[in-house]
């Protein structure tokens, strides 16, 4: 079983007072839904589209309709009762028959399934992305599962206002294919990521959606303007800071209690030709740390574009040690570099560096040797490639199919995001990094700084 940890420690001092871009606190859109902590910062790694209703009785119910008649009165939208697939997830520790899978065409079919779900005493929805779920919360058992990749080419408009670009894009659309569409026909580039692409955007809207830009952009929820939303009652609302503000906030990171997005208005940017990707070593947590969190305290223009990074274990173990650094095949991690005084964990720095054709190979070097120059990694231990920018985003994707080819991409993924202040990043990784788990867990364990001004 392979077991994947994600951590992130945030940086700075708290906010004096809330900011208007957090969700208001236990507040309810409509009484159908639980209430949902304040969730708004939660890591989307390896997770989407938790759209997941639950609601009690309702005493203007029609309680003599059973749920299949409540299937059988969608007539007109595509539904099937091959529900296998819609009974797992990528977590692969949860499994849960549905009633009946619907694919929307649209917006209203969405509405037009919540409103019948919800004139019912006890019949769930829960909407689907990719199934990047990790515990279940993507399935309705004995429910329905509105797959809502079926509307992933519904929406895709590009616009602009007060200076600033961006694209309408379902809520069902793989962010990897926003990115094609955007890069290839504008030469633009939503501006916060998540480390996988093949997450819906209404998925990781729903969570976070924390990568290595998040420490300059904030989250993938702090970078959209506008969503349609559907709600528990089944209307069909837009709404943005200014307009129906509280289902807004609400929706975002709000784990899909409170509506399920069907399109967002999301923030662009100049999409860069070239990216250098550059992986260095630590053997002290508190060098590590220290240089992580200077590099995301530079202003843009000044530091790398993206900053992550992850613990590895000191030995030659091939799925949690040395050769999980390497960026290339033909590369080696060669040890003899490691102090000899060095733990059981080492710590990988991951950087990257945005640049354009124009950009002549000297200057990139200069700006690369300036800012290495800085930090206090082992030397020896530095691996860098350049890829093209759009490579790199899907970096990931190239090792899905690879461990598809392997055969263990359906293996259950039990994931886990933390949030850790910088008072105790210190002693997490001496009590848990060095003690607990020292051995690895068998995928990657990320650890990386993240502004909380963001």
């Amino acid at each position: 079983m392979h077991h994947y940890h994600n951590l992130t420690y945030t940086h700075t001092t708290p906010r004096s007072k809330q900011s208007p871009k957090q969700k208001p606190k236990k507040k309810k859109i409509n009484n159908r839904f639980s209430e949902s902590s304040l969730f708004h910062r939660l890591p989307a790694k390896m997770i989407a589209y938790l759209e997941h209703f639950v609601h009690g009785n309702d005493a203007e119910s029609r309680q003599d309709d059973t749920n299949d008649d409540v299937v059988s009165s969608l007539d007109g939208l595509e539904i099937t009762t091959a529900t296998a697939s819609a009974g797992k997830d990528f977590g692969g520790t949860k499994f849960s028959k549905p009633l009946a899978v619907i694919r929307p065409s649209s917006a209203v079919d969405v509405a037009r399934v919540v409103r019948a779900a919800a004139a019912t005493a006890n019949l769930t929805v829960a909407a689907r992305g990719n199934g990047h779920s990790i515990n279940g919360q993507a399935m309705a058992h004995r429910g329905l599962v509105l797959d809502m990749r079926a509307m992933e080419n519904e929406c895709f408009r590009l616009g602009g206002e007060n200076g600033l670009r961006y694209v309408d894009v379902s809520g069902g659309a793989l962010w990897e294919e926003v990115l094609k569409r955007c890069v290839s026909q504008f030469g633009l580039a939503p501006r916060s990521w998540t480390d996988y692409l093949g997450l819906t955007v209404g998925g990781t809207l729903s969570n976070g959606g924390v990568s290595g830009q998040a420490f300059r952009y904030g989250p993938q929820t702090a970078n959209v303007t506008e969503m349609e939303v559907v709600t528990g009652r089944g209307e069909t609302v837009v709404c943005s800071e200014k307009q129906n503000s509280e289902l807004f906030f609400a929706a975002l990171g709000g784990l899909g209690q409170f509506g399920i997005i069907t399109r967002a208005r999301v923030l662009l940017q100049q999409a860069p030709d070239m990216v250098r990707w550059i992986r260095v070593v630590y053997s002290e947590f508190e060098a590590y740390t220290r240089d992580a969190e200077w590099l995301v305290s530079l202003r843009e223009g000044e530091g790398f574009d993206y900053v992550e990074g992850f613990v590895f274990v000191n030995n030659d173990d091939p799925c949690n040690g040395w050769p999980t650094v390497p960026i290339r095949p033909n590369q080696r991690f060669n040890p003899v570099h490691v102090p000899s005084n060095a733990g059981p964990v080492l710590y990988c720095l991951e950087l990257a560096l945005h640049y354009s054709h124009s950009d002549h190979p000297s200057t990139v070097d200069m700006e690369v040797d300036r800012l290495l120059g800085r930090l206090g990694f082992v030397e020896g231990v530095k691996f860098e490639v350049d890829v093209s920018y759009m490579e790199f985003l899907l970096r990931v994707k190239r090792v899905e199919e690879e461990a598809k080819v392997k055969g263990i991409w359906d293996a259950p993924h039990p994931w886990l995001n933390m949030f850790i202040s910088k008072s105790n990043i210190a002693e997490f990784d001496r009590e848990v990094f060095k003690k607990i788990i020292n051995n690895g867990v068998g995928g990657p364990i990320l650890v990386y700084p993240l502004l909380r001004s963001k």
